[in-house]
Formats: structure tokens, C-alpha cells, sequence
């Protein structure tokens, strides 16, 4: 046995990357989400503004946790790819027209209308798809050998279409209580209410997963309700409760901040929940973290970066929040 299990070290790191790029992508797609919701021009922008410096940045995580995935689980790259084809490809080219209409709405005012309807669309897709390859992975993909040995279509069935629905209504949360937390006046009130039924609707959708997950694969219905790991089907529920008494309260005492942190705990705990549900799995029902792993020595290389990168990133994206902390004025941009 290694000093250190590089394995479990990698899907560590993995998982924190996919973990943190849902939370902070999470929420400026979800502004995509409810662009239209936004009752003027002069409304569309102060959202915009309040995302535009960090979007781009939101996204580092999903390249590291890409392409973490290739360099040291290759073997789970190999079979998730091909499985979920489909979804990721819609899913990029969502994230493209959004990044591209971000960039050309402020440029023109005879097209803007039309790269508005790009940014939603691209919001809505990317979220969805999300939510389905979430939901296939849930499900489990059929490996052979070593290779991918299901159909072309397996991946849409009507549990990932609940957990594409699921995401998306969760993102539109998200970026609603960004805007109350970032804005002011009618905006922030609009968001408010809007936040009052996506957060009612949020918890209605994790707990009709949260029931499908073990019915799902045996070994998820035995991790959570049978032996010593059925404690979790206790604690996970009851700190989703406490984070929704947060968010409620929050929302209704004027709160700015606690609602959004409130909607990033939703996202913790659920992501906590699929991790409970998959170990020691990397690809269910059969690829574990330690087959899917590449040669420690390549998986020690690469760590090395991976140490010197991941604290540079954490520090300017804290950086990056940091500086604009605070409102954003329709005027003045932030104070």
C-alpha cells in the first residue's frame, strides 16, 4: 500500500473542481435562465453586469475537472464519452453560443434581441444537459470488457429528464438569489418572489430524486438504508432542511446574503448525496475510482501541478470576488 492513495487523492480533487464549477457556473447560467423574466433592457444589463467579472472564470473549473478526468481516469473518460456524447456536445455548444452572445449583446442594438434569446437558450441547454449526463451517470452505464457497451440513446430516459429539470430550476435559484444579493430596488424585489417558488420547487425536485436514487442500483438503496451508512439518509435531509429554513427566512426578513448561501448549501448537500451514493464508483454500476485510475506514477506527476495550480486559481477567483464584492448600480456599475 502507497504512502498515499493517489486514486482517491485525484477523485478528490475531481470532484471538489465539478463541485465548485456548479456552484459558481451555476449561478450566472442561471441569470441566462431568467433573462427574459427581466422586465427592461436597463434590467438585462445590470444582470449581465453583476456576472460579467467572474463569468468566464466560473468555467476554469470545468476544464480542470475535464481534463483532470482525462489525464488521470482515463479509463473513465474512455466509457463516459461515448455514453454521454449527446448531451456533452450540446452541452458545449450551449456554453459557446452563451459565451459568444455575452460578448456581442453589448455591440449592437439592431441584433441585441437576438443574442438575448442566444444567452437564454444557451443558459437553458447548458444547464439541462448537465442535469441529464448527471442523471445517466445516476443510473448507471453499461461497460463491457472495458469499453462503453451500451445504446446511442441511453442516456435520455425519464429520470435524466428529471434530473435535466431538476438542475435548471436549481440554476434559475441560484441565479436568483445572486440577484437579490447583488442588486437593488425592483430587480432585487422581482428576484425575491421569484426565489420564494424556484426555492419551493428546488426542494420538490430533490426530494423526488432523492426518493428515485435508490431504486436506481441496489448498492445506492443498501448505502443509504441499510447498515451504518443509513445514518446518512438521516443528516443529509435534515441539513437540507435547515438550509431551506435559512433560504425562506432570509427571503422574507430582506436578507441578502443568507438566500444565496442558502441555495449553494442545496447544491453542497445534493452533490454530498451522489458522492455517498457512488463511492467507491467513479463510472456505476461497475467502474471503481481505483480500476478507472491511471499508473500512480503518472497520477504523482501530474499532482504536482495540480498543487501548484489549484491555489492559484483558488486565489484569484477569491480575488476576483473579492474586489467586486457589493450592489451593482445601473449607473455606476459596483459600489
Amino acid at each position: 500500500m502507497a504512502a498515499f492513495d493517489l486514486p482517491f487523492i485525484w477523485a478528490g480533487i475531481i470532484a471538489f473542481a465539478v463541485l465548485v464549477y456548479v456552484i459558481l457556473d451555476g449561478f450566472d447560467l442561471g441569470i441566462g435562465i431568467l433573462f427574459p423574466m427581466l422586465r427592461t433592457d436597463g434590467d438585462r444589463d445590470v444582470a449581465m453586469n453583476s456576472i460579467a467579472p467572474v463569468w468566464d472564470g466560473n468555467e476554469t473549473w470545468l476544464v480542470l475537472g475535464g481534463g483532470g478526468l482525462f489525464a488521470v481516469f482515463p479509463l473513465a473518460y474512455a466509457v463516459v464519452m461515448p455514453a454521454l456524447y449527446m448531451p456533452i456536445i450540446l452541452m458545449l455548444l450551449a456554453l459557446v453560443f452563451r459565451g459568444v452572445s455575452f460578448e456581442y449583446r453589448w455591440r449592437t442594438k439592431r441584433w441585441r434581441g437576438v443574442w438575448d434569446a442566444a444567452f437564454f437558450g444557451g443558459s437553458v441547454i447548458a444547464a439541462f444537459c448537465q442535469g441529464i449526463a448527471l442523471g445517466a451517470l445516476v443510473q448507471g452505464i453499461e461497460i463491457e470488457g472495458r469499453a462503453y457497451a451500451g445504446g446511442w440513446w441511453d442516456w435520455l430516459t425519464p429520470f435524466t429528464v428529471l434530473t435535466g429539470a431538476a438542475v435548471t430550476v436549481g440554476y434559475a435559484l441560484l441565479g436568483a438569489t445572486w440577484l437579490v444579493m447583488k442588486t437593488e430596488g425592483h430587480t432585487a424585489i422581482q428576484m425575491r418572489g421569484y426565489a420564494m417558488w424556484l426555492g419551493a420547487a428546488t426542494l420538490g425536485f430533490i426530494g423526488l430524486v432523492s426518493i428515485l436514487t435508490p431504486f436506481q442500483d441496489p448498492v445506492y438503496f443498501e448505502r443509504w438504508f441499510a447498515g451504518r451508512t443509513a445514518i446518512w439518509s438521516v443528516i443529509v435531509p435534515a441539513l437540507v432542511a435547515v438550509a431551506a429554513w435559512v433560504m425562506f427566512h432570509g427571503l422574507r426578513r430582506g436578507h441578502d446574503v443568507s438566500p444565496f448561501v442558502a441555495a449553494l448549501a442545496f447544491f453542497t448537500l445534493s452533490f454530498i448525496g451522489i458522492g455517498i451514493s457512488f463511492y467507491p464508483m467513479i463510472v456505476p454500476p461497475s467502474l471503481t475510482i481505483q480500476d478507472a485510475a491511471a499508473p500512480d506514477s503518472s497520477l504523482a506527476f501530474a499532482l504536482v501541478g495540480a498543487v501548484i495550480l489549484v491555489p492559484i486559481i483558488l486565489a484569484y477567483t477569491a480575488y476576483a470576488y473579492w474586489v467586486f464584492r457589493g450592489k451593482v448600480d445601473p449607473t455606476e456599475g459596483y459600489h
